[in-house]
């Protein structure tokens, strides 16, 4: 199912100087007919992308001739990049992150490919869906409500690492794979570069949120073992949830049908996820069709959804970090992602793979 209508502001979403950047890729100052430094730094983290999405796309067997297309996409995509170093007015700049999402993932569709990632997803959906049940008991052996709560918050950091986005990750997956439970073993320790866990806990120990809305990131470990387990143990507590997931596909990001289907497997026959009652638990269609998110366009399904929520969760470095880490909601929300890129290690003065775990609580 596609979003239909138009999109809308994010109901709980201070829109007061709201732009979906977190990073200042140019000021007012800078000369508009050049590139800033930090434009350049980023197109060619786009530029070094190019190669693994080319071979996504030619091994991409629904689209006719897709080696020739797959060389089209890289030639188009590096010329549009070339232009943007030139003059960064051009392509409906000046560039950052969401316009180099987008035109990535304009060149792919003009050129027939849908979901060159549809593949691996998958393959990691499959095997991550063999894994839900141990994870799950895992975590429930863990008797102590706050070390099960940091252990559940491990698991999405584990699970975030699933990134094909990230041109390092790419290879590094295409190579050797990527395992779960060695990803949470191997976490860098805390404090992590933004690191308000104690604070969430505190406040989780305390009292339940009432609906809790979460946009989510990637497929396979990423939603599975990462942000479901998280899921669950916020239905056990009695808050509602509503995963946002995106429209259409975007690298190797879960999309909403996706999304219906995996949680559809994972179900027991009376509707329980290992257990616990899912009958508050929703699925939207975000109407978003980019692995970053501008939350002034969302569809009209999740508005109505998501009006009356106090808690916001934004996971991934795409939409968590990259995006929207200093968005302002009119009610509590919570930012989390792993750090995968230099340039946002640079910015935020971190290691690479440190943890984004940014709670900011609203006072009645």
């Amino acid at each position: 199912m596609e979003s239909s209508g138009e999109l809308v502001p994010f109901p709980l979403l201070m829109t007061c100087n709201y732009r979906a950047c977190t990073i200042p890729y140019r000021f007012p100052s800078n000369n508009p007919t050049k590139p800033t430094p930090t434009e350049l730094s980023w197109i060619h983290v786009f530029m070094n992308s190019i190669p693994s999405f080319r071979k996504r796309a030619e091994s991409d067997d629904t689209v006719p001739d897709a080696l020739s297309r797959a060389e089209k996409f890289a030639h188009r995509y590096t010329e549009i990049l070339e232009d943007l170093k030139k003059d960064p007015k051009s392509h409906g700049g000046p560039p950052d992150g969401i316009l180099l999402c987008r035109l990535r993932e304009q060149v792919l569709r003009e050129l027939g490919f849908r979901d060159i990632f549809k593949k691996v997803k998958d393959e990691e959906n499959a095997k991550a869906i063999s894994l839900f049940e141990d994870v799950i008991h895992l975590n429930d052996a863990i008797e102590d409500e706050a070390k099960r709560m940091e252990n559940l918050v491990k698991g999405i950091f584990a699970g975030n690492l699933f990134d094909l986005g990230s041109a390092q990750l790419a290879e590094l997956f295409s190579r050797d794979g990527i395992s779960f439970l060695a990803s949470c073993q191997n976490l860098v320790p805390r404090p992590w570069v933004i690191d308000d866990l104690d604070t969430f806990i505190t406040k989780w120990t305390r009292e339940s949120w009432k609906k809790a809305v979460i946009f989510v990131d990637n497929s396979g470990a990423d939603i599975i073992l990462g942000i479901l387990p998280f899921t669950r143990e916020l239905l056990r507590h009695g808050t509602q949830v509503i995963l946002a997931a995106n429209d259409l596909p975007s690298i190797n990001d879960v999309t909403y049908p996706e999304l219906v289907e995996i949680i559809s497997k994972l179900k027991d026959e009376q509707g329980k996820l290992v257990g616990v009652d899912t009958s508050n638990l929703l699925v939207a269609n975000s109407g978003n069709d980019l692995p970053v998110i501008d939350l002034t366009g969302i569809s009209q399904e999740l508005a109505d959804l998501a009006s009356d929520a106090d808690l916001v969760i934004l996971e991934g470095m795409g939409r968590g970090i990259e995006t929207n880490l200093y968005a302002q909601f009119r009610c509590d929300s919570l930012k989390i992602g792993m750090v995968k890129h230099p340039e946002v290690v640079e910015f935020l003065g971190g290691r690479l793979y440190d943890c984004v775990f940014k709670y900011n609580e609203v006072l009645e």
